[in-house]
């Protein structure tokens, strides 16, 4: 059973329901060991950016890291709409195999009958599943447009897999030779706001594609997005991005320019750079970097499909590593949202009923209607002022027909919807006015998490705000964060801003040491017992052991939640057996979210790991307090746990589990 379902009460305390008396600390109590864990060699890294709406790749050999390489174009690809991603999209067969991904599993899916397509599964937009599911396990289900259930391991996997065995092909077709999977070091990004199940479940499903293994797991680095965006920002230099602040001429333009001027060179960047697939990243830290001190600090913002993530980073020098300021935060305030307004209005012209219904019996159009939207979306602007059409799938028109009784031109005069209207080539025309609505509860709920960031006492004096991810191309969304906070601090845009998690990613599998500090998301600490002391534990807690009197359920705690933690950091208790004759002793990990935590009990502590040592086989030489010392190593987006029994040398590992507890 998943520790969240379980109602903590439930929980009776450890030491009578594990029938052994469990641990007691040992003074002294907190050790901290920095390690710096070896690094295997591998030829190349290839970062992957699973996006909610889009995902890609890209690589660098190790021996030039300079260059980072792009994926090869897709086959595909919509008009008015960039491809060196492709869509998240993932279409099975009616038996459930792998059929393929992306543009090709979408055009495939859409050139079926009708008939046939309700029998195919496919699957779009299913990542935000993994940052949605409250109880997220190895079961959890996603939902195919045909109402089918497929577990989301499967899928996630399914989708990894197609991009290892894509990536494969491409090395191995530039060196000539079969590139094998060992030489590789993978990445593969998450949003730094995910729960630690989520991010779990990225590795999980890796694992399965056959990336890397549980006995390997350095091959593998799940790498949170702003992090690798912070770490792609370091390099930029000057003529590599826009800064819509503009106080300063950049780019050789001057602050009399509009910032409309500052936008329309942020497109033509964008579109000169769509040409080259290699990147040079020069070895250096960028001009704006160079502007910054020991000390300094910007915030990240990372605005994709599903989530918008935002991490304050701060400068260390002379090496220029990064050190987390505040805890990641975001929320689900991606351009989904701006679709999912798109849906309304149209619920809202055509009947909820009727649009339901629709995607269920014309999923492939349905389809088509959003790809249509997406290109018009990307041209919303706020000094637009022409109308911009959305064409109706034949099957819409027709369907509605069939449904109601009467035409969509009807449907569009009754609805009295302002700014929208029917245009006699079969269109939606929506004035800008009508376009910009559908961006703006999105946009003020970026702005407004934005804001209250900005009002955390850790958030002072922040020099850059850099805005990346797909979302900030849009036009609209950089004109709102350049009012609200151009006036704070400067605001940045790297070109090719679709792409800056991706170069980041593949900087951060070469050299995974460069961020050196993060903010741990819980508290972590081991269930033990305490000599009971009246009048400051509560009596229900109460354990008499062989005329000891115990306080049972403690909540030892190793860290607390957003406390700063060093990469690779390990923390050391140590603790004796509360009954020296034992032969086994279990060592259960819990986790929370909140810091101040006294017992094991309490509402939100989850437990995420057991430590099992034998005693056993251990002369009479053995003294009578039994060290046995649990570290905890921190700092990497994977926990490790482990203990060792001092008298014999004598030692257990785990990995903290998130998933199966």
């Amino acid at each position: 059973i998943l520790c969240d379902a379980v109602s903590t009460s439930a929980y009776s305390s450890p030491a009578k329901s594990l029938g052994d008396p469990g641990i007691t600390p040992l003074s002294p109590s907190h050790i901290v060991v920095r390690n710096d864990a070896v690094e295997q060699l591998f030829l190349v890294v290839v970062a992957i950016d699973f996006g909610t709406t889009s995902s890609g790749y890209a690589y660098s050999f190790t021996k030039e890291p300079e260059c980072i390489h792009v994926m090869r174009r897709w086959e595909g690809g919509d008009p008015g709409v960039s491809n060196q991603k492709t869509p998240t999209t993932i279409l099975l067969t009616p038996e459930r195999k792998f059929h393929s991904f992306g543009y090709a599993a979408r055009d495939f899916y859409h050139d079926l009958d009708p008939t046939e397509s309700k029998h195919w599964l496919y699957f779009e937009k299913f990542k935000m599943k993994l940052h949605t599911t409250g109880n997220l396990t190895m079961e959890t289900d996603l939902t195919a447009a045909n109402g089918k259930k497929v577990k989301a391991l499967e899928i996630f996997a399914y989708a990894l897999q197609f991009f290892k065995e894509q990536a494969l092909k491409e090395l191995s077709d530039q060196g000539g030779s079969d590139f094998e999977n060992t030489e590789v070091r993978w990445v593969i990004t998450v949003p730094a706001i995910w729960k630690q199940p989520a991010k779990q479940f990225m590795r999980q499903a890796a694992y399965k594609a056959g990336m890397a293994s549980p006995e390997n797991p350095e091959q593998l680095i799940i790498a949170l997005e702003p992090e690798a965006a912070s770490i792609y920002c370091r390099k930029l230099r000057l003529h590599q991005m826009i800064d819509l602040s503009s106080r300063a001429p950049v780019n050789g333009y001057s602050p009399s320019d509009t910032i409309g001027t500052g936008f329309t060179q942020a497109k033509e960047h964008v579109r000169r750079n769509r040409q080259s697939r290699t990147f040079l990243v020069e070895n250096v830290i960028g001009e704006i970097w160079s502007e910054l001190e020991e000390g300094d600090r910007y915030i990240v913002v990372d605005s994709g499909g599903g989530t918008v993530d935002m991490t304050v980073h701060q400068i260390r020098l002379p090496e220029g590593h990064l050190k987390e300021l505040y805890k990641a935060t975001g929320g689900p305030y991606g351009s989904l949202g701006v679709d999912y307004e798109f849906e309304k209005l149209l619920c809202k012209i055509f009947g909820e009923d009727f649009i339901e219904q629709f995607k269920i019996k014309r999923p492939a159009a349905w389809v088509d209607l959003m790809i249509a939207f997406e290109s018009r979306k990307r041209a919303a602007a706020p000094d637009r002022t022409n109308p911009l059409n959305i064409t109706l799938p034949f099957s819409f028109i027709d369907y509605y027909k069939k449904f109601r009784g009467h035409s969509v031109e009807h449907a569009l005069r009754k609805s009295n919807v302002d700014f929208v209207k029917w245009s006699s080539q079969g269109m939606l025309r929506m004035s800008p006015d009508a376009m910009n609505a559908l961006f703006k509860p999105t946009i003020d709920q970026i702005v407004q998490h934005l804001s209250d960031v900005f009002d955390k006492p850790e958030v002072t004096n922040v020099k850059f705000l850099f805005l990346v991810g797909g979302f900030a191309e849009s036009p609209l969304l950089q004109q709102a964060v350049q009012s609200a906070f151009g006036s704070r601090c400067r605001v940045i845009i790297p070109q090719d801003v679709g792409l800056t998690i991706l170069k980041g990613a593949v900087l951060f599998g070469l050299d995974p040491a460069v961020i050196k500090v993060r903010r741990s998301p819980l508290t972590y600490g081991v269930g033990v017992l305490n000599r009971f002391v009246e009048g400051k534990h509560p009596p229900e807690k109460l354990l008499i052991k062989d005329g000891t009197r115990w306080c049972t359920d403690v909540f030892d705690k190793f860290i607390s939640a957003d406390q700063s933690v060093a990469l690779g950091e390990t923390v050391t208790r140590s603790y004796t057996p509360a009954k020296p004759s034992q032969l086994v002793i279990v060592i259960n990990v819990y986790s929370s979210e909140q810091d101040n935590v006294s017992f094991i009990t309490e509402s939100g502590v989850k437990k995420c790991g057991t430590l099992r040592l034998d005693l056993t086989g251990t002369d009479a030489s053995v003294p009578n307090r039994r060290e046995i010392k649990t570290l905890m190593q921190f700092g990497d987006t994977e926990i490790k746990a482990m203990a060792i029994d001092v008298a014999t040398s004598k030692s257990v590992k785990v990995g903290i589990d998130f998933l199966n507890y």
